[in-house]
């Protein structure tokens, strides 16, 4: 069976009828240090977010930003808040600003931590906070609009991961996987691009040990990129593919490719006059990567290989997506690691689950002979979801 005739009704009706079903919009970062009754707060805010305190949308000074942490970010012995020292901005990554704070309690008893910043602007916004007892335990918690304090003798909380059996975190995986839209477009794209079984099986692969290091590295606080420009990112991934599906199929690498150059060099452009949000070396490196594959596809005699690499790289990105949805329901103390053995495990399923599905319908309806030519299938489906892949690039990239 040849995949590339697969019914245009499956695929249409699956890619339109997707709703932009984002992950979280705002985020900060915060680092609470616990030294005795001393409290060391490292607070990291995006341009994004700083712009949200600003009236005419310009990234404000760090005094501005300063003030606006002092009155929001505080420590708390019983009712009383701690005193603090000033906030000092310290050096920080392109396009966020980071500031210190320093609060002294009486004793080490009865301290809560508490941070109200942002949720008036955002009510969905949520700020992470890796906390560092003395005894050197790594706790990832969540600040958010219900949850604003929390109290540093239980700031481990219980975690409604704590008491789940393994099974569970199996179907916690394949559940990301059936209502993440965004995931199973991708899955899709994959699916029109792959010829043979084969094919098929380098990508799952490259795409399992991606998401599978991403999620590890994220998960314990390795490494935590920015949700919003991950999921904007993601998007971009549907529309890579696609994209070079419909570029295989007419021999046209080098004008997919310059395309490709040239939308992407717009947001440059409008980055420079204050138009978007996206940190410009993103850009720039998202530009340089999609094109040197797509002209790199058009030169490998098996392809296959190729989307072995890619899919990793794709698959990493997808893999911090699933981490901010574990990290948001508190990672259960002792059994990370058995989490995500889990949930990697569901992942996979979900994904052969869905490419399973898709694959079956395809060969009812090419047994009662429902299926359409290539030209009218994968090509406007691919085309479709390049549509959509920049729909949600622009949507969850570029809006509050």
């Amino acid at each position: 069976m040849k995949f590339e005739r697969i019914t245009a009704l499956v695929f249409l009706l699956f890619v339109f009828g997707l709703p932009a079903n984002a992950h979280t919009k705002s985020e900060t970062q915060s680092i609470w240090r616990i030294q005795g009754p001393t409290i060391h707060v490292s607070f990291t805010v995006p341009d994004i977010e700083a712009r949200r305190l600003s009236k005419d949308n310009t990234i404000p000074d760090n005094a501005i930003v300063a003030a606006y942490l002092g009155d929001h970010v505080s420590v708390l012995h019983g009712e009383t808040a701690c005193p603090r020292d000033n906030v000092r901005p310290v050096s920080a990554s392109p396009s966020f600003k980071r500031f210190e704070l320093d609060f002294h309690c009486p004793d080490a008893n009865g301290i809560s931590l508490s941070s109200s910043a942002f949720f008036e602007l955002v009510p969905t916004h949520v700020t992470y906070a890796q906390i560092i007892p003395e005894d050197g335990r790594f706790i990832s918690q969540l600040f958010t609009d219900q949850q604003r304090t929390l109290d540093l003798s239980s700031a481990s909380g219980v975690s409604e991961l704590q008491d789940a059996s393994f099974f569970e975190y199996i179907l916690l995986g394949m559940d990301h996987i059936f209502t993440g839209y965004d995931h199973q477009a991708f899955i899709l794209a994959l699916i029109l691009l792959s010829g043979r079984v084969r094919d098929i099986i380098f990508v799952v692969t490259g795409f399992t040990l991606g998401h599978s290091i991403s999620l590890s590295l994220a998960v314990t606080g390795a490494l935590r990129p920015h949700a919003e420009f991950i999921d904007a990112v993601i998007a971009l991934t549907i529309a890579m593919v696609a994209a070079e599906n419909m570029a295989h199929a007419s021999h046209r690498e080098r004008s997919f490719a310059l395309a490709i150059a040239g939308i992407l060099g717009f947001f440059v452009v409008a980055h420079f006059f204050g138009l978007d949000r996206m940190p410009l070396p993103l850009l720039i490196g998202i530009g340089i990567f999609a094109v040197c594959y797509m002209m790199l596809s058009r030169h490998i005699k098996d392809a296959a290989r190729l989307r072995l690499v890619v899919t990793l790289v794709f698959g990493t990105i997808h893999g911090f997506s699933f981490a901010n949805s574990l990290i948001e329901m508190r990672l259960p103390a002792g059994r990370v690691a058995e989490l995500l053995i889990g949930f990697n495990m569901g992942v996979e399923l979900g994904q052969l689950s869905v490419v399973a599905v898709i694959l079956t319908i395809v060969a009812l309806l090419a047994k009662v002979k429902l299926t359409l030519p290539r030209p009218l299938v994968v090509d406007v489906a691919s085309a479709a979801l390049v549509g959509l892949g920049f729909f949600w690039f622009l949507t969850k990239g570029y809006t509050a």
